[in-house]
């Protein structure tokens, strides 16, 4: 089986479940550090013509963070591409299942079900349930709105977004309405940009932020069986 994945999340999964089987990935597929396989660009804009040199038996994509004509072109060149859709976290055990069972995984990894035990286990950090903005880009301003991964994340450690509601599922939000919403907690987590504390806490005076690991937010792989406590360490701190 050779595997090229799109999915940062999902070579780190394939990587760990089944060594040897990934053929290629995207320049922004940072674990394993010493995962050593093609570069095919980047999830947004990834190498149609290398991709396919590279015969895979399977392209992981997910509908989220890659973009419909290029799966087409994909497949327009005769290769099978699975699709995935990670909207919580129990579909994000389910789509991890099925990505490993293509990928010729002969059993259920172990840090599958440690990642289920942990969030089964995962109660919302003592105290803290409150309404938060969580800004996931700057120039322009973008939070998290509906039906996302990370929005249900932190929902089960406590946190409401303020935006859940909104129509977009990452809405551009200008940065004096962020603040006029008044928000319990501001989330910033450092990617897909990286906030630090000198560059997000400072645009939100007077409010409590949190700066949280974004691949504990946002992965779906391996990293979700320590995300958990990761993730409420990081709430906490700014919550005592």
């Amino acid at each position: 089986m050779r595997v090229v994945s799109l999915v940062p999340s999902l070579t780190e999964a394939v990587a760990e479940t089944v060594p040897g089987a990934l053929a290629g990935a995207t320049d922004w597929c940072t674990h394993p550090a010493d995962l050593a396989v093609t570069r095919v660009g980047g999830t947004k804009n990834p190498r149609v013509d290398r991709i396919v040199a590279l015969a895979p038996d399977l392209v992981i994509a997910n509908e989220e963070e890659n973009r419909a004509p290029d799966l087409d072109a994909l497949r327009a060149a005769g290769l099978t591409v699975l699709v995935t859709e990670v909207r919580s976290v129990p579909q994000a055990f389910r789509e991890l299942a099925r990505v490993l069972t293509a990928c010729g995984a002969t059993a259920r990894p172990r840090w599958l079900d440690e990642a289920e035990d942990a969030w089964s286990a995962a109660p919302p950090v003592p105290a803290l349930r409150t309404r938060a903005v969580v800004p996931v880009w700057r120039r322009p301003w973008m939070v998290l709105g509906r039906d996302t991964f990370a929005g249900d994340v932190l929902a089960r450690l406590g946190v409401d977004n303020i935006h859940a509601g909104h129509a977009d599922r990452y809405p551009r939000i200008p940065l004096d309405e962020l603040r006029a919403a008044a928000p319990g907690l501001v989330v910033l987590p450092d990617e897909p940009y990286r906030f630090t504390a000198d560059d997000g806490p400072e645009a939100f005076p007077g409010l409590p932020c949190a700066l949280v690991s974004g691949r504990h937010l946002t992965w779906y792989g391996p990293s979700l069986a320590e995300a958990p406590r990761v993730l409420s360490a990081a709430l906490r701190a700014v919550h005592r």
